[in-house]
């Protein structure tokens, strides 16, 4: 949080969530990492500080790119990858967040878009990756005297706060703390899918079958050897980055079906179950698209 005067005082609960010393956050058990992008336009180069700030708990990225304390006021704040608004709210009394947005991005992931002047999306709304969702500004705590930036924060749900929080990647590479220049290459999303079924369904997993689920998507049954688990991932080739209906599902032959259904950005699942030696049923739908196997990879 860069500032205007020295306000320390109650600067350490500006995140709202806890108090303490800086930790560095475990290593996070969520699902396959969105693939981020800068949370400005494309093309335009931020610098981003980690370290600035007292109320800084491991990785928070503060940004800014004007030579002047105002320069950023008012500049597009976009979204960093494609997801669901949950807070669109000014907590500023609350927490210090001031304006904030939180996306969530499906697979236990959230982006946090702190001290906005302008909120221009409400919660609930989908938004995709590279859409404008507010402005840069400087609203705050009261009394919290802040030059405008944006405060940026990636987090995790797989444990509390503020292990929580993850190290920034962007376009793939991972943000060189403490500070760093970086080209936003938020320019509006991926034609592919950026997950494979192997990366989401985890180590170990081979493709052993798969069905198409018309343009919308295909539907993958996958097996790891090493522990007799089968695992299936329904993954989307439209709407990539909106959320919509997917489903995916495994059926051991003998125990109840387990399935993973809802509005999601690029796939459903991973739904996975002991099968060794043991007949399967799986299928999923996208789109108006379903497949449903018969029991069959019995060995």
């Amino acid at each position: 949080m860069r500032l205007k005067s020295l306000v320390t005082a109650g600067l350490a609960v500006v995140l709202g969530l806890a108090v303490g010393a800086a930790t560095a956050p475990a290593a996070s058990a969520a699902g396959a990492r969105p693939d981020f992008q800068m949370p400005f336009p494309c093309g335009q180069v931020w610098t981003g500080n980690s370290s600035a700030s007292s109320a800084h708990q491991s990785y928070e990225i503060d940004f800014n790119r004007g030579s002047t304390a105002d320069a950023d006021y008012g500049d597009t704040v976009v979204a960093a990858a494609a997801g669901t608004v949950v807070i669109s709210a000014h907590q500023g009394s609350t927490n210090g967040f001031g304006n904030l947005i939180k996306i969530d991005h499906g697979g236990g992931w959230f982006t946090y878009y702190a001290h906005l002047s302008v909120r221009s999306v409400s919660a609930g709304a989908n938004v995709n990756q590279g859409q404008k969702i507010g402005e840069v500004g400087n609203t705050s705590k009261p009394g919290n005297n802040i030059a405008p930036h944006l405060h940026y924060e990636v987090r995790t749900s797989d444990t509390s706060y503020p292990a929580n929080i993850q190290k920034a990647v962007f376009n793939g590479v991972t943000f060189g703390y403490p500070a760093q220049t970086v080209t936003s290459h938020n320019c509006g999303g991926t034609s592919a899918n950026p997950y494979t079924p192997q990366e989401v369904c985890g180590s170990g997993y081979s493709v052993i079958d798969s069905a198409a689920l018309g343009t919308a998507g295909t539907v993958y049954l996958l097996y790891n050897s090493g522990n007799g688990y089968n695992c299936v991932v329904t993954m989307k080739k439209t709407s990539l980055g909106t959320a919509t209906a997917t489903t995916a599902y495994l059926e051991v032959q003998g125990k109840s079906r387990v399935t993973d259904s809802g509005s999601y950005g690029y796939y459903a699942g991973p739904v996975r179950a002991s099968a060794a030696g043991t007949c399967v049923k799986w299928g999923g739908k996208a789109g108006s698209s379903t497949y449903d196997s018969a029991f069959e990879h019995c060995g």
